[in-house]
C-alpha cells in the first residue's frame, strides 16, 4: 500500500494544485460565493466519504426540528433525477438518493429537498411558504458556491485527516488546511470508552485553529431492528442465523456489531443501486434466514424484497462527552440571525 501511495504521490501534487487554486480564488473573492440571509449550516468533510454525515445530519435535524422550520438540502448522490426536487408523498430512492429520501422517511415534518446546484436549491427553499427558518446542507464542505454560516467538519476515528493524503494517493478532496473554514471539528465513529488522554492526543494531531472546539461521538446502535410492520430485539437477532447486507463506506462496524459465526456477510459499493439480480442473489443466500441491512440500503431495498424478511438497524450519533456544549454553539449560531 505504501509503495502504491509513492507511485500515486505525483499525482496528488497535481490534484493539490488545482484544488489549492480553487480555494485561494474563493478565499481572495476571485470566484463569488452566494450568502444568505437565513442560518445556513454545511456538514462535510475533507475525505472521500465514510465519516458518519447521515447520522450528524439526523443530531442537527432532532436538536433543531421542534424549536424552526428547517429544511435540509442534498445533491442527491446517484439518483436517478435532475435539478431541484422537494420531497413529497411520491418520493423514493430513485427520485431523491438514498440519504435525503432516509431523512424524509424519518422526518416527513420538515422539508427535504436536493439540487447538485446548492444556490439554486436554497433559493427554491426560501421561496416556499412559509419558509424555512434554518437550512442544513448535507456533504457541501467543499460547496464553495455557497457559503454557509456554520460548518461542522467531520473526520473518522482511526482515519483522521490529519493522518491521510490528498487523492489519487490517499482518501482526502482537498488538502489539510481545507479545515481552518470548520467552526466545529468532530471525530466520529470513536470507542464509547475512548480515554480523556486518547481524545487529547487526537486534537494535538489534528491542530485546530484556537476559534475551534474538537467533539467526539460514537455511533449508537438501537436495541431494536425494524421492517415496516414489525420489530425484534437486536440482543436476539444477533444470536440468530442471518444475512447481513452493506452497501455503505465502512460496512465492518456494522457486521462487528450483529454478526455471528455462521451469518453470511454480503459487501457491496456505497450507494449501490440493488438490480433484481442483486436481490435474487441475496435471497438464494438467505433461503429461510432474515436479512440485516443498514437503514441507508433498507430504503433502497424495501420494495424489492419480502416485507417480513429484510430488516434494517438505526444508528444516531452520540457524544462522549460536551455534547450540551456543542447544541449550545449551533443554537447560538441561529440565535445571531434573529
Amino acid at each position: 500500500m505504501r509503495f502504491i501511495r509513492k507511485i500515486l504521490l505525483p499525482f496528488s501534487l497535481l490534484y493539490w494544485i488545482v484544488t489549492a487554486l480553487r480555494n485561494f480564488f474563493y478565499n481572495t473573492g476571485v470566484f463569488k460565493s452566494a450568502e444568505f440571509k437565513t442560518p445556513v449550516i454545511a456538514i462535510g468533510n475533507l475525505s472521500t466519504g465514510g465519516t458518519g454525515k447521515s447520522p450528524q445530519t439526523e443530531y442537527l435535524i432532532r436538536l433543531l426540528k421542534d424549536k424552526f422550520r428547517i429544511a435540509t438540502l442534498s445533491r442527491g448522490y446517484k439518483r436517478k433525477s435532475e435539478g431541484y426536487i422537494l420531497a413529497d408523498t411520491n418520493a423514493n430512492s430513485d427520485l431523491l438518493g438514498d440519504e435525503p429520501y432516509q431523512f424524509y422517511s424519518k422526518f416527513p415534518e420538515i422539508n427535504v429537498a436536493v439540487d447538485a446546484n446548492r444556490t439554486n436549491g436554497i433559493t427554491q427553499l426560501l421561496s416556499l411558504e412559509p419558509k424555512p427558518e434554518v437550512i442544513i446542507l448535507d456533504d457541501a464542505y467543499q460547496h464553495r458556491k455557497v457559503k454557509a454560516g456554520f460548518y461542522v467538519l467531520l473526520t473518522a476515528y482511526g482515519d483522521i485527516y490529519a493522518d491521510d493524503y490528498l487523492l489519487p494517493a490517499g482518501n482526502l478532496r482537498e488538502s489539510r488546511s481545507g479545515a481552518k473554514r470548520a467552526d466545529l471539528i468532530i471525530v466520529t465513529k470513536c470507542p464509547p470508552d475512548l480515554s480523556a488522554a486518547k481524545q487529547q492526543e487526537i486534537i494535538k494531531k489534528l491542530r485546530p485553529l484556537p476559534n475551534q472546539k474538537v467533539y467526539f461521538t460514537a455511533i449508537a446502535y438501537d436495541v431494536v431492528v425494524y421492517n415496516g410492520v414489525s420489530s425484534l430485539n437486536t440482543t436476539e437477532v444477533m444470536a440468530m442465523e442471518k444475512v447481513l447486507v452493506a452497501g455503505i463506506a465502512k460496512p465492518q462496524p456494522f457486521f462487528n456489531h450483529l454478526k455471528n459465526d455462521s451469518d453470511d456477510c454480503l459487501t457491496y459499493a456505497d450507494h449501490h443501486d440493488f438490480s433484481d439480480k442483486d436481490v435474487k442473489d441475496i435471497l438464494a443466500v438467505a433461503k429461510n434466514k432474515i436479512v440485516v441491512t443498514t437503514e441507508k440500503d433498507y430504503v433502497r431495498l424495501k420494495d424489492k424484497m419480502p416485507t417480513d424478511k429484510l430488516f434494517y438497524l438505526p444508528i444516531k450519533t452520540s457524544f462522549l462527552d460536551r455534547g450540551k456544549e456543542f447544541d449550545k454553539a449551533v443554537l447560538d449560531f441561529i440565535a445571531g440571525y434573529r
